[in-house]
């Protein structure tokens, strides 16, 4: 389980932007994306919505897919395009990582935000940018990293929200011009001979699960082999024995098996409809009294076991059970293996080379107020929708 919750109270860290450390940084940034992640080039398109914008005076929020850990750093690469740093809302687990991160993050525009609670603090310190419109806020309403470059999850409502309250704000104050959110697509196309590249992390999973190296199938089939392995594993850990039937329905079944049990314990049965926002609103019912330390050994060895079942769940609402289905991408094995070496390992290896296209939707102006009489929320559907349309825009951006 990746280190993403942490118990300890919980103080919001502000943003304490610096010009010195974000010229470092913007200078470093293209050697650590290709060292850390395999990125080797990039390309900006429709940069000029967002320029446009910033000219006018606009309070700019970018919300953004987040299929990759380095999207907020590729953000870095957009932000130097426009010429103009960004600001960044950032989950407050990445500022306890280490004391370089807890330096850098708020000089280069980071501030934190609490996943497991309601901030305050954050969604006031993120209204006041917006409303100011000096620099863009960065936020990822998918609210974590999904390894799916092919498919959106359910969006948040946190960015519709937050250009609202700020809208609000502006029009309350002498400042002229709007607020907007632009949407942005970030896609990844991976430009190697795939089949040597991830050899070695395939032969590293088949190791583990003590096979021979499945080096004679086709590359599609030793993916889809290993995966079958990993999620047999987890069903006899959880189920006691492999279940029947598709890959999808057994997905759901191990699921649901995770949390159905957990609603029952720590939310009196409620069972929200999105998987995410059930597993949050189960962390969120488990930390408090961790965070007060008051818990005995055996108690708290028992939530932690629960917030490990709660980071599994998350992990497999990530796979689709159909992802590989047809004549998948070179981008789509890709993201799997990555996937199964990061369940299994915490961590990734980066594969290069990586191009990366980076698109900006038009701008969505937004309102002070909401459109009480439709059934859904307008600005989070147009959000939605142009981050749809980017997604299949994209595809045509392969490089021959």
């Amino acid at each position: 389980m990746q280190n993403i919750v942490v118990a300890k109270p919980y103080r919001f860290v502000p943003p304490r932007f610096s010009p010195f450390w974000a010229r470092i940084i913007q200078w470093y940034l293209p050697t650590y994306l290709r060292k850390s992640f395999g990125i080797t080039s990039w390309e900006c398109v429709g940069a000029e919505r967002l320029r446009a914008s910033l000219q006018a005076g606009s309070g700019v929020l970018v919300a953004s897919n987040h299929c990759r850990p380095c999207d907020p750093m590729v953000l870095g690469l957009l932000s130097s395009e426009v010429a103009r740093p960004f600001h960044v809302m950032a989950s407050w687990h990445l500022f306890m990582q280490s004391r370089v991160l807890a330096f850098l993050l708020p000089r280069i525009g980071g501030f934190s935000v609490y996943r497991e609670g309601l901030d305050r603090e954050s969604l006031k310190c993120a209204t006041r940018i917006l409303a100011g419109a000096q620099y863009p806020l960065a936020i990822f309403p998918e609210g974590f990293v999904t390894r799916n470059n092919d498919r959106l999850l359910n969006l948040m409502d946190g960015a519709a929200f937050l250009a609202r309250s700020a809208a609000k704000q502006r029009a309350a104050s002498s400042l002229p011009g709007k607020v907007v959110v632009h949407p942005v697509f970030v896609r990844y196309f991976f430009e190697g001979d795939l089949a040597p590249t991830i050899a070695p992390v395939l032969q590293e999973i088949e190791a583990r699960l003590s096979w021979q190296p499945q080096s004679h199938l086709p590359l599609r089939e030793r993916i889809v082999k290993a995966g079958h392995a990993l999620l047999a594993l987890k069903e006899i850990e959880y189920l006691g024995a492999v279940q029947s039937g598709g890959v999808r329905e057994r997905l759901a079944h191990l699921l649901n098996h995770l949390l159905e049990p957990l609603d029952q314990e720590w939310t009196g049965g409620r069972r929200e409809p999105d998987p995410m926002t059930r597993i949050k609103c189960l962390r969120t019912a488990l930390l408090p009294d961790m965070v007060q330390g008051e818990l005995t050994e055996e108690e708290s060895a028992h939530r932690w076991r629960r917030l490990a079942d709660l980071y599994l769940a998350q992990q497999l609402h990530c796979y689709s059970g159909d992802y590989l289905a047809d004549a998948p991408t070179p981008e789509r094995l890709l993201e799997t293996v990555e996937r199964y070496e990061e369940d299994l390992t915490d961590a990734a290896r980066p594969h290069p080379p990586i191009h990366t296209v980076i698109s900006v939707g038009e701008a969505i102006e937004a309102t002070p107020t909401r459109d009480r009489s439709a059934d859904s929320d307008p600005m989070a559907n147009e959000l939605r929708r142009q981050l749809e349309m980017m997604l299949e825009e994209s595809k045509t951006r392969r490089r021959t």
